[in-house]
């Protein structure tokens, strides 16, 4: 099932993510840093969603409260 997040605190202004069984399937970010987003977007393919939770929750960026991996992980909880 596709899921849409708008983020919070953060330069993304959308976040599009895919899961199946638990497992994320593909997750896609619209704004913010292309390249690191892309990154993270790859590493969490196929990767269990309580796993992609306790990776990314609590990172923040600079003197944010937040990051864009947080707000990920804040995503994917509320669809557990």
């Amino acid at each position: 099932m596709t899921y849409d997040y708008t983020p919070r605190g953060v330069c993304s202004r959308a976040i599009q993510f895919e899961l199946e069984d638990g497992i994320i399937r593909s997750v896609s970010f619209r704004g913010g840093c292309d390249g690191n987003l892309q990154g993270i977007s790859r590493l969490v393919a196929g990767m269990p969603v309580e796993e992609a939770v306790r990776r990314l929750e609590g990172i923040r960026c600079g003197g944010k409260p937040t990051s864009c991996p947080d707000q990920l992980a804040r995503a994917l909880k509320e669809q557990m």
